[in-house]
């Protein structure tokens, strides 16, 4: 397992909005969370990223205990996430929101042949890369909220919600793109996402999160077959 949650609990103040979480993800799967507005979808992945670490309970990655450290160590080992809303840098250019993806990074030509990559899959951003990043398009700025992540060169990328706000073609264009990180790169995705009719379809396995709490947990498959999560979540 490259990442592993342990009944983990964590709280806001004193209302607690993860009751006992626990996933486990192999390396090279897509994995995604569904559930409601509020379920502690996005809680979970600022626990595992340690935004918002867990008061009880244990985050390990590649076996190793990662809930007691700063984020940017975890970002270091190579977890790292695309925060709901995207959070670009708006008033730096395309390139330099990239530049900061690569902040903890010293292997320049490693740098250099990552920003050839995550050009080549979005070549908007090449075309913009000049750009203040505030000035594209919220499928642009998910584009760069994307690559930027890339030039972490993560292990496990965590994504929040990328198809927020966009354009149904736009959230396909997102969607393939990440079928194509995880093929070709190995890189192992774990996705929060409200259209879960969509998610299902890219993912491996899935996890459905109510109050939260892990409800159902089984293959993408026969979740987008299960009668009730058809019903709460498919809209069929």
């Amino acid at each position: 397992m490259i990442l592993e949650v342990d009944n983990i609990e964590t709280f806001y103040g004193n209302i607690q909005a993860l009751k006992g979480v626990s996933l486990r993800i192999s390396e090279g799967e897509i994995i995604t969370l569904i559930g409601a507005n509020g379920a502690g979808k996005t809680t979970t992945l600022m626990s595992i990223s340690g935004v918002v670490p867990p008061r009880s309970g244990e985050v390990r990655f590649e076996g190793r205990p990662i809930n007691q450290l700063p984020p940017e160590e975890i970002v270091s080992l190579g977890l790292v996430q695309v925060p709901e809303g995207r959070r670009i840098f708006p008033h730096l250019t395309v390139a330099e929101n990239l530049d900061m993806g690569a902040f903890m990074r010293r292997d320049k030509d490693g740098i250099r042949r990552d920003l050839a990559y995550v050009y080549d899959l979005f070549p908007i951003l090449a075309e913009r890369r000049t750009q203040a990043g505030g000035t594209l398009s919220g499928g642009e700025q998910q584009m760069l909220a994307i690559s930027r992540a890339l030039m972490a060169r993560p292990r496990v990328l965590l994504l929040d919600e990328p198809s927020l706000g966009l354009a149904p073609l736009i959230v396909k264009q997102i969607f393939d793109i990440i079928q194509k990180i995880n093929a070709e790169n190995r890189t192992t995705i774990f996705l929060v996402e409200q259209n879960a009719n969509l998610a299902l379809q890219v993912a491996h396995r899935g996890y459905v999160m109510e109050n939260g709490r892990i409800t159902l947990e089984d293959s993408a498959q026969a979740l987008l077959a299960d009668e009730e999560v058809k019903k709460a979540y498919l809209g069929l």
